[in-house]
């Protein structure tokens, strides 16, 4: 919600949703949105508000690496995981 003061002195309350428009895409992109929305039953335009508000506020079931790396189960010794070198391999000098 915004006030914007008119020329009178008096004020006016402005609320609504802010438009963007993006030109110039790929119709590659344009395709795969519309089947994007095709599969999740909605507009195309619901579709763009979707992805853009998952990518910048995140949304159900996004998790940073670190929740997805605590999320693991803790099994195995430390031992378990150790590589062994690779003796097939020959050293060669360049």
């Amino acid at each position: 919600m915004k006030l914007l003061r008119t020329a009178r002195g008096s004020y006016a309350i402005i609320d609504s949703m802010a438009q963007l428009i993006v030109r110039n895409l790929d119709e590659e992109i344009v395709k795969r949105l519309r089947l994007r929305a095709a599969k999740s039953g909605r507009s195309v335009e619901a579709e763009h508000r979707e992805i853009l508000r998952q990518a910048l506020m995140g949304g159900p079931g996004r998790s940073s690496l670190k929740d997805y790396l605590l999320s693991m189960p803790d099994v195995g010794r430390d031992e378990d995981f150790i590589r062994e070198p690779d003796k097939s391999r020959r050293n060669i000098r360049l």
